[in-house]
């Protein structure tokens, strides 16, 4: 009971820890989605996939259960939350860099639900790499 209470909170840490690097970015930026919501959607996600693996557990000796069904649906309902993020205005389109880092968070979030903590680590750094490393080079080529 105490490990799988310290596993559980061991990986909200790390998602919130993750996460809130990309949200960092984004709120510095002032964009639409900032530090809290980048935490939430990692949180959320990571928390619906211990979720799966522990109705998984319950359910595996008495029906077909898969795990990844409710992953999949992370997937689906952030697509809808990152939708609400994206305005356009005339010929101007703004949010969608937001809505993939949210998308990213979500996966990051699964990820460290999972388990696969080094992914999970590696794709945060690639991510806060290229919101913050490509902007220079964004600049330059307007």
């Amino acid at each position: 009971m105490i490990s799988e209470i310290l596993d559980i909170l061991g990986k909200v840490i790390l998602t919130i820890l993750l996460s809130s690097l990309i949200g960092t970015e984004r709120e510095y930026r002032h964009k639409e989605a900032g530090l809290k919501t980048h935490i939430l959607v990692g949180v959320g996600s990571c928390l619906i996939v211990l979720t799966s693996f522990h109705v998984f557990d319950i359910y595996k000796n008495v029906s077909a259960i898969d795990p990844t069904r409710m992953m999949a649906g992370i997937i689906a309902g952030i697509g809808f939350l990152c939708g609400g993020t994206i305005i356009r205005a005339g010929n101007q389109v703004s949010g969608l860099t937001t809505a993939a880092a949210l998308w990213t968070v979500a996966g990051i979030g699964m990820a460290v639900g999972a388990g696969h903590y080094t992914a999970a680590a590696v794709f945060t750094i690639a991510i806060f790499t290229v919101l913050v490393g490509l902007r220079r080079i964004e600049s330059r080529l307007k």
